[in-house]
């Protein structure tokens, strides 16, 4: 729809709207609906751009710490966070790497397709990947329930959606600090390292934002 409007609303679309529910540009219309593409200029498209920027930090922690294990990584205010189980802290240098990895594969422009799965096919996948975090986060869902599952490159996440749909539109965005986290903020359980990050529509916007923390 976003292309039969015009080549410049198809490739600023991020998503849209379809009866006042956010979907992915991917989303079948098989029924006349009231529709409103999502760009960049609009909030719900800046949702998607930092929740999409999450998996995104998730990725890149995948591809340089290979055994660390994913957990949630919800949108905050100004950006989003993503908590890891990893056998030590993170360090500065380590942040920076992460921000590195996650430019380079921003910059490759990867599809971000979206698969359905039953459930208790969706927590078998996950135990298999060694995500036991992921596995259990699932196997809390009603067993007649199907599961969402995105994936960008080599690495697929559980979540309900919607995201960009393309790592290439993630442009602008800064990996702030590590803080401590418990799984499911359980004192009692593991500790797990909380990565913030901000993201931002423009790069104008995000250094305003940046200048407003200094």
């Amino acid at each position: 729809v976003a292309a039969s409007i015009g080549a410049g609303l198809a490739k600023a679309a991020l998503g849209g709207k379809v009866n006042g529910q956010l979907v992915d540009t991917s989303f079948s219309m098989s029924t006349n609906a009231n529709l409103a593409i999502v760009t960049a200029k609009d909030p719900e498209g800046l949702e998607l751009i930092r929740h999409s920027t999450a998996h995104l930090l998730a990725y890149a922690v995948k591809e340089l710490f290979p055994e660390a294990q994913v957990t949630i990584g919800p949108v905050i205010e100004n950006g989003f966070f993503y908590d890891f189980s990893y056998k030590r802290p993170f360090t500065p240098d380590d942040l920076a790497a992460i921000e590195k990895k996650m430019t380079q594969l921003a910059a490759l422009d990867e599809p971000v397709a979206r698969r359905v799965l039953p459930r208790d096919e969706a927590v078998a996948y996950f135990k298999s990947l060694g995500e036991h975090y992921k596995a259990e986060i699932i196997a809390s869902i009603p067993a007649n329930e199907d599961v969402s599952l995105y994936r960008e490159g080599k690495f697929e996440d559980l979540c309900r959606g919607p995201h960009v749909p393309s790592t290439g539109k993630l442009k602008h965005f800064k990996l702030m600090k590590v803080a401590g986290a418990y799984w499911r903020g359980d004192h009692r359980n593991e500790q797990l390292q909380r990565i913030y990050g901000t993201a931002w529509a423009t790069k104008d916007d995000l250094q305003q934002y940046l200048t407003r923390l200094e």
